[in-house]
C-alpha cells in the first residue's frame, strides 16, 4: 500500500485534478489512497467567512460563500456521466448549505469560537475529496471515499488538535486496511475529537494525516505531490539557480521544513521515522521527475539546502538576576509554555536571553508576564536563514564561509542546532533576499560544489 497526498495547487482545477487521479490510477496494483488539501485558495476563502461573519460583515461572508460555491460546481460540471455529476453537484449543495447556516450563527452572535473555526475549515477538504471521487468514478476507476473524521481522532485542542496515535492507527487498520486494486479517496488536516466533534490538525495537518495513514497502515512509502520539483536548495522564488536534492536524510528534512521550508511539515517526517517509511516529495505537473527522497541511511555531508522563515519576532529580556542564577532560564520558558508558543531559536549571555519566535499570538500578554522577570524589548519584521546539511557545525572551514560572505549583513541571533545538522540566524526581513542569495552562490553556485549524495539503504 501506499500513500498520495495532494496539496491545494495540485488539485485547484479539474485539469490538475486530472492529473493527480491519473498519478494514483498508475499506482492501483499498490493499493493507494490518496490524502487531498481543500481546493485552490478554499481554504482562505473559509478562514474570510470565520472572519468576515465574526465581525458583522454579511456582505464579505455572501461573497466568499458564493464564491465557494461557484468554483465547485463549476469545477464539478466537467464529470462526464450526468449520473454523478449530479450526486456530486448535490452533496456540494448540501456541504455549502450547512457551512451558511454555521456562518449565519457566527453573524448572530458575532463571535468565532475556536470549535466552529473547525467545523468551517473543514469543509475545504470535504469539498475536494468529493468531486476528486467523482471524477476519479467518471473516469472508470473502483473508487471508495472515506470520511477522515472516523479514524484521525484528536484530544479538543481545536484549530491544533493533538492526534491520538495509538487510537488513530488502530481505526484506520480498520477503516482501510481491507482494499484491494481500489483507490482510496481521504481528506487531510481534519479529525474527530472523543466527543465527535471536527477538529482540525493545524498548519501541515494534510502532509501529516498522509503520514499517519502510511504509518498505521506500514506503506511501503508516501508521496507528497505539490507544485515544485521536490525539496530545492533554497526556494526558486528567491535564487532562479535552485536546484532539486534528489536524496535527503529525515534530519535534514525535518529541521529545513521546521526553519521555513514549505513542501513537508515536521510532522509528516516523524511518523515515517517511526516505522521507517520512506518520503517522496515530487511535481503533480511533472511525474516523470524524480523528486525528493527522504530516507534513512543518506550520508553526504556539507551544507545540503538552505531554509527561511519569515515573520519573526525577536524577544529579549534583560536581568541582573540572570548573573549565576539557578532555574532563571526554565521561569522563562514557563511563561512561553502557558501561552502556548514555541520558540525557535535562543540565545544567552550572562544578563541576556534572546528568543525568536513566528507566533504572534498572546503577544502583549507574554510581554507582559515576562516583564516580572526582567526588562522586555521585543524586534518584529525579523527572519530566520538556516543552512542545513549533516555535521554542519562541526566544519570550522563551513562555518568561516558563512560568516565570509555574509560581512556587512546586520546578524542578530546565531544558533548552532543541538541536532547537528542546522546553523540559523536571525536577520532583518529587508536583508533575506542579499543573505540567501550570497549563500547560495558560495555553497552551490560558484564551484558546483553541490555534496554528492552517499545512500546505504531504503528500508
Amino acid at each position: 500500500m501506499i500513500v498520495l497526498k495532494f496539496g491545494g495547487t495540485s488539485v485547484a482545477s479539474m485539469l490538475k485534478i486530472d492529473q493527480a487521479v491519473s498519478i494514483a490510477e498508475a499506482s492501483l496494483r499498490e493499493c493507494p489512497v490518496l490524502v487531498s488539501s481543500a481546493m485552490g485558495d478554499t481554504t482562505d476563502l473559509l478562514v474570510d467567512i470565520t472572519a468576515s461573519a465574526a465581525s458583522g460583515n454579511r456582505e464579505a461572508t455572501r461573497r466568499s460563500l458564493d464564491s465557494i460555491r461557484e468554483s465547485h460546481l463549476e469545477t464539478a460540471g466537467l464529470i462526464e456521466s450526468a449520473e454523478i455529476r449530479s450526486g456530486c453537484e448535490a452533496d456540494i449543495g448540501a456541504y455549502v448549505h450547512e457551512l451558511e447556516s454555521l456562518a449565519t450563527g457566527v453573524s448572530l452572535i458575532q463571535e468565532c469560537s475556536p470549535r466552529t473555526q473547525d467545523a468551517i475549515l473543514a469543509f475545504g477538504e470535504l469539498l475536494s475529496t468529493r468531486i476528486i471521487a467523482a471524477r476519479a468514478m467518471d473516469r472508470g476507476i473502483n473508487t471508495r471515499l472515506v470520511d477522515s473524521r472516523d479514524f484521525i481522532l484528536t484530544d479538543d485542542s481545536f484549530t491544533r488538535a493533538a492526534v491520538d496515535i495509538e487510537r488513530s492507527y488502530a481505526a484506520i487498520q480498520d477503516h482501510l486496511g481491507t482494499s484491494s486494486e481500489t483507490l482510496i479517496i481521504a481528506q487531510g488536516f481534519i479529525g474527530r475529537t472523543r466527543s465527535g466533534v471536527t477538529s482540525t490538525l493545524g498548519r501541515g495537518g494534510s502532509d501529516y494525516s498522509a503520514a499517519l495513514i502510511g504509518a498505521a497502515l506500514q506503506a511501503e512509502r508516501v508521496e507528497i505531490w505539490t507544485d515544485v520539483d521536490g525539496i530545492m536548495t533554497t526556494d526558486p522564488r528567491l535564487v532562479p539557480s535552485a536546484r532539486t536534492v534528489t536524496h535527503m536524510s529525515y534530519d535534514e528534512a525535518a529541521e529545513l521544513a521546521f526553519f521555513g521550508a514549505r513542501v513537508v511539515h515536521p510532522s509528516t517526517i516523524q511518523p515515517a521515522i517511526d516505522r521507517n517509511i520512506p518520503v517522496y516529495v515530487r511535481n503533480t505537473s511533472h511525474p516523470d521527475r524524480t523528486g525528493t527522497q527522504i530516507q534513512r541511511g543518506v550520508t553526504a555531508t556539507g551544507v545540503r539546502a538552505l531554509a527561511t522563515k519569515s515573520d519573526v519576532s525577536v524577544i529579549t529580556v534583560r536581568s541582573s538576576r540572570m548573573l549565576n542564577a539557578y532555574g532563571f532560564l526554565a521561569q522563562i520558558f514557563a511563561v512561553f509554555d502557558r501561552h502556548r508558543i514555541s520558540v525557535d531559536l535562543v540565545t544567552t549571555s550572562e544578563v541576556s536571553v534572546s528568543m525568536s519566535i513566528d507566533d504572534d499570538r498572546n503577544l502583549f500578554e507574554l510581554q507582559r508576564d515576562l516583564g516580572s522577570l526582567g526588562t522586555v524589548e521585543i524586534e518584529r519584521k525579523q527572519a530566520i536563514v538556516s543552512l542545513v546539511g549533516q555535521d554542519i557545525w562541526k566544519d570550522s572551514r563551513t562555518v568561516a564561509r558563512v560568516f565570509g560572505v555574509l560581512a556587512g549583513i546586520p546578524i542578530r541571533m546565531v544558533s548552532l542546532g543541538n541536532s547537528d545538522v542546522n546553523l540559523s540566524m536571525v536577520v532583518g526581513s529587508e536583508q533575506v533576499s542579499d543573505t540567501v542569495t550570497r549563500l547560495h552562490t558560495e555553497f552551490f553556485d560558484r564551484d558546483g560544489s553541490f555534496p554528492t549524495d552517499e545512500v546505504q539503504s531504503v528500508r
